[in-house]
């Protein structure tokens, strides 16, 4: 779902991170042949791309991010797949940019979802008025949420935001007797220091509901997307952590009691 109140440099979905209709450019395919020329020009010389710019790119080389739906139509499209729901146990899981930021939309289908049987997850940073994540989080059968930096001035730093309510949210979400995957994104030079990993671990095992926690290593599949966005990069050139730095800081977790894997990896 478009749309999130963060703005994490390592983001990989930075087309989700506004609420509207946005057109993404794959220079390596646009021939400048001048078809999408003719709209007229924003402040600052943007050119206002349009559906009709879309179906005029010959080669493909515009792509537009995000449809608006209704609920019920989501959830019939959704429902055609129900048979691989069955056979693997899975279900569907709303992620983004940030699901909450639409609370109507996310709650109205998480419960038509529901009642049809269906598993349901909500991947959420946490970012919102804890009402909206009370009631989302009724309807749904697994809450993955993202934990990123424990010290206040460096989660703003690195995402624009502080983390006050991210972990107030998380505290009291732990209450409901939700199942709770925490999800930590590991960034060389930004959190994967020993320090912010302690205290991670720390917060997280004082914590009843969280029966897992993954620590996703940093990649750089978002990367070109800012490029195509016309948006600079700040983390270019950083590299993956190592896998023996992974298994370290997993092992910081797991001495916590706290289940850990690598990439969804145990």
């Amino acid at each position: 779902m478009k749309g999130c109140p963060l703005r994490c440099q390592w983001c990989h979905n930075p087309e989700s991170r506004l609420p509207q209709e946005e057109f993404l450019r794959m220079e390596t395919r646009c021939m400048a042949c001048g078809l999408c020329s003719e709209e007229e020009l924003a402040g600052r010389g943007t050119r206002i791309l349009t559906d009709r710019d879309l179906d005029a790119c010959p080669t493909g080389a515009l792509q537009k991010a995000g449809q608006e739906m209704e609920p019920a139509a989501l959830v019939k499209q959704l429902l055609r797949d129900r048979i691989f729901f069955d056979e693997s146990g899975g279900g569907v899981t709303f992620s983004g940019g940030e699901p909450l930021l639409q609370a109507p939309f996310l709650i109205e289908t998480l419960g038509r979802l529901r009642s049809e049987g269906v598993h349901t997850a909500l991947d959420t940073c946490g970012y919102a008025p804890w009402e909206y994540l009370e009631e989302a989080a009724r309807w749904s059968s697994l809450v993955l949420y993202d934990l990123k930096l424990m010290d206040q001035a460096r989660h703003e730093a690195a995402t624009g935001s502080s983390n006050r309510v991210i972990l107030d949210n998380l505290k009291a979400l732990s209450g409901m007797r939700t199942e709770i995957w925490i999800r930590v994104p590991v960034i060389p030079g930004i959190n994967d220091d020993d320090y912010n990993i302690e205290a991670t671990a720390g917060f997280i095992s004082t914590l009843p509901s969280v029966s897992r926690v993954d620590l996703l290593p940093y990649h750089r599949i978002g990367e070109p997307k800012f490029a195509r966005m016309g948006i600079a990069y700040t983390l270019a050139g950083l590299q993956a952590p190592s896998q023996q730095r992974l298994e370290s800081l997993a092992e910081i977790f797991r001495a916590k009691g706290l289940m850990t894997t690598i990439g969804g990896r145990p």
